[in-house]
Formats: C-alpha cells, structure tokens, sequence
C-alpha cells in the first residue's frame, strides 16, 4: 500500500468504509459552511463599524422605519400587489408617507433603500449630488447618484436610450432630441394646429366621449411627426371613421401592458427579474414591431419624398447622425367666429396657466421615480428623533421619491392640498401659503439636469387644445358614474406616468 502523509506523520490509512467518505463530506461541507458565515459576519461587522464611522463624521440620524409585520416585509408586499390591482397604488403610497414621516427606511425582501419627499432630498438627489459622469472609481465627489438598475428594468420596452441611459449617451441622445422641441420652428405649431381641429372635431355635442383616448391619439400623431417628420394621423383616421388605423389601438394596449410590467419591475430594485415572463415579452415585441414598421416607412423614398422640405425630424437627425371663458373670449374669441390662438395668446392666458400648474400639482406625468447611490452618501434630511438630521446613504442603495405625494404635502400646500384650487398660485390672491418660492417643492417636470425637454412643447400642446375646446364648446358635462367622484380618488392607471383608468369621459353641450 503506498503511504500518503497521513502516514509519514505516524497516522495508519483507514481502511475505507461504506460511511467513510459521506463522513468527511459532510465535515468538509459543515467546515465551509462555518468559514462562510464567518467571513460574511465579520464583514458585516466591518460594514457597520465603516457606516458608523461615516454616520459620526457627517452627524447622520437614523431615519424612521417603515413598519411591518410579517419577516422580509412580506404582508406589505402582498398588500402592494393587492392595492395595485385595486388601481389605488398612489394613494396607498401617500398614506404611508403620512403615517410614518416625509423620510424613511424601508426593508423589503431582503433589500434595505429609503424612500422620500422632502424638498431637499430632491434637490440633491436629481441635481447637486447626481452624476453626469459616472467614473468607475468614483472619484468625482459631485457624482454620488445614478439610475441604478433601470437600465436593465426598462431595457426590454425602452431599450437603449434617453430614458435609461446615462453620462455620455444620455448626453448624445438629449442633444438630439433637443432642437425637436424648439418652439421657433413654424412646423410644430401648424402639426398642433391641425391635429387639434381633428381632436375637436371628434367631439359631437350631446354625445359622450373619452377625452383621455383622444388625448393620447394626439398626442401619439404629434409624436410620431417629430420622430419621423410625418403624422400617424390617428385622429383623423377616428374622425373619418376609418378602422385601417387599428394596428394604432393594438400598439396603444400593448404599450399600456408594457409600461404596467416595468411599473412592478422598478418597485422590486435588484430584483426586477421576478417580474416578466412570455406575456411581457409579448408586449414589448408588438411595440416593437410598431415602431419598426413606422421607421421602415419613414425611411422609404415615397415617405421622405411626401414630407415636407423644412420639416427636420427625429429620424432626420440619426440618418444624418380654461375653466375662464371670460379670458379667452376676451384673448381670441368665442365661438364660430374666433380666430386661431397663437404662443403670444397662449402666454396672456393667466388664469389658464394657473389651471395648467394646478393641474400638474395635483397629477404630475411621472409620479413615482428612483435614484441609486454611486457611493457613500447622505441626504441633507430626514434623520433623528426629530427628522432634521442627515441621512446616510449607502453604496448601491436606492432612494425613491414621489412627487405626486410630496405636491399633496399640508406643510407645503396648505391644509386644502387635496383640493383643486388653481387661485393658490396667484400672487395677486391672499392665500394661507406664499408658493413664490416654492422651488423644489414642486417639480411636474422632473428637475436637475435630466428635467424634461419638452415641458414647454407640453404646455403649447395642452394650452392650445384646451382654448380650442373651449373656443367651440359653451360647458361640458361629467359621466354620471364621475360626477360624485373626489380628485384623488378616482381608480388610476399608474404605469411610467399616470392616468384615469376609466378615462375621462363627457358631453360637449353649446
């Protein structure tokens, strides 16, 4: 029998047996298992006494809990998926901000973040702390927020560009999308011009209708003429009752689905894997193959030879490289003999863009939203017995914000939050709280470097639909099954943006 150096140090080779070698399995397995979890308790201890360290040193309060019941925050969890089915998610989201503070730390599955709504945080999360460009090092002390895992949470929907794409990318794709939004360019203002005569004349008196679908198909025809310098035209296509525009509608429903599974995706982090599936993959392909289908066509010569010679599209750009009639009578007109309202109208209309900014209090387009730490970090608020200390943030943590409770918060709005008053934002009114300086408190735009480019495109948009509406149409009147409901109520589709899950509809009356 060869020796081993069992041998050599005086120790006879056992005969093997049966239950030898799953003797020493097990042992080898239990040592390892030991070894483990003793390195991975000593670097936590290592962890803690680092953030402790970093807690004294930049004067961190513990921010409140978040409090639950059941181990890994599972009864929350199954709660949210109940409340989201009962399309109730944005008001569940702020009753819980009213019961445990504007600041808290959340521990679900597993996976500590925390969430806010103070002012503050916001600005240094989406501006005096947020990257632009992120080195692997983190050297830059300014960059202490990215997007965390949205990149490959949005990825299968959105692909890759401006919305999940950042530092230098990012930069690229919004410096060529940002001459689409110019508003000296004469061909926007005509597509909205046109698009919005069919909108209103899809609106008959004394019939209902869902203004939310026609919203979205003007929107979707104005889209698709700055991404591909010629309109969908879906509008007109209802107008004339042309049902050739269905594959629009099939796009429309896949898109909501769509935007719905990264809507669950986001809310699980790290984990946004847990959600998907074949149906979600479904979905995204029939969006897809859409837009696929409108790029083809855009780039064929019979499209490029139709559109017109000054129009500079998207696709250009990659091929190269009031509720106050009173005031708009007064402004434009009313009735059959009003005249088209231009920019300068539109900017006149005082009392209509304070129904704008109330309206984009009360419902911000992107109501949730959530920023990643690069590095060791801290919020400005939201520690300590009292709330006023700074909060660490960890590397790798995720900080979510939601606008759409913060622009509900009494302590900035007042005690009326809820409430729809466009009068709150009029210096000339006596109201309980001055909103001149309300700065980071309101952001229906997103703020920082990454504020929307086209907010102002937006408001055009919407100021000149609105006076046209208005313009033709004397009053109009709710649903029956909407007249009773109250403004944050109502059941709602909440997705990447927000909207009415049964719509908006009425009846024009003259």
């Amino acid at each position: 029998m060869s020796s081993t150096w069992f041998t050599s140090l005086g120790v006879h080779e056992a005969q093997p047996t049966p239950s030898t070698r799953p003797t020493f399995s097990i042992l080898s397995l239990a040592i390892a298992s030991t070894v483990l979890l003793l390195g991975i308790a000593i670097q936590r201890v290592n962890r803690n006494r680092a953030d402790s360290r970093f807690e004294r040193a930049h004067g961190c309060g513990t921010p409140r809990p978040l409090q639950y019941k059941w181990p890994f925050a599972l009864d929350l969890v199954i709660d949210a998926f109940r409340i989201i089915a009962e399309k109730q998610a944005l008001q569940w989201f702020v009753q819980i901000f009213e019961k445990t503070g504007p600041t808290f730390e959340q521990n679900v599955l597993g996976v500590k973040g925390i969430d806010t709504v103070e002012p503050d945080n916001l600005e240094s999360i989406l501006s005096t702390q947020f990257s632009l460009t992120i080195s692997p090092d983190s050297t830059n002390p300014g960059a202490a927020y990215g997007l965390g895992a949205r990149s490959p949470t949005f990825a299968p929907l959105l692909g890759d560009g401006i919305f999940t794409q950042e530092a230098a990318p990012w930069k690229h794709s919004r410096d060529m999308l940002r001459p689409l939004f110019s508003l000296n360019r004469t061909n926007i203002f005509t597509q909205v011009e046109e698009h919005t005569e069919y909108l209103v004349n899809c609106i008959l008196t004394g019939e209902f209708v869902d203004l939310q679908t026609l919203f979205f198909r003007f929107t979707f025809d104005t889209t698709t003429f700055l991404l591909f310098g010629k309109s969908m035209n879906s509008l007109q296509a209802t107008f004339n009752r042309d049902d050739s525009n269905a594959g629009e509608a099939r796009f429309s429903e896949a898109f909501r689905v769509s935007q719905d599974f990264l809507f669950r995706r986001g809310r699980l982090g790290d984990l946004y894997w847990l959600i998907g599936g074949k149906e979600f993959r479904r979905q995204c392909s029939i969006v897809h193959e859409f837009i696929d289908e409108a790029v083809q066509e855009a780039l064929s010569a019979e499209y490029q030879k139709d559109k017109a010679a000054d129009v500079h599209s998207f696709l250009d750009a990659l091929i190269q490289q009031t509720r106050d009639p009173k005031e708009i009578g007064s402004v434009v007109g009313l009735g059959t003999a009003s005249r088209l309202p231009d920019r300068n109208d539109l900017k006149r209309m005082k009392y209509l863009n304070l129904v704008f900014k109330e309206v984009l209090r009360l419902y911000p387009s992107v109501p949730i939203n959530s920023r990643t730490a690069l590095e060791a970090t801290t919020l400005p608020t939201g520690g300590g017995p009292e709330g006023t200390q700074p909060v660490m943030i960890r590397k790798g943590e995720a900080v979510g914000y939601s606008v759409y409770v913060m622009h509900r918060l009494k302590k900035l709005y007042g005690e009326d939050a809820d409430s729809f008053r466009p009068e709150r934002w009029d210096p000339d009114v006596d109201n309980a709280v001055d909103l001149k300086n309300i700065g980071w408190g309101y952001l229906p735009f997103n703020g920082g470097p990454r504020i929307c480019l086209g907010q102002e495109f937006a408001l055009l948009e919407a100021g000149f639909v609105v006076v046209r509406i208005l313009q033709k149409f004397r009053s109009f009147e709710l649903g029956p099954k909407d007249k009773d409901v109250v403004a944050g109520t109502e059941n709602q589709e909440v997705t990447l943006v927000v909207a009415s899950t049964n719509g908006c509809r009425v009846k024009a009356l003259e």
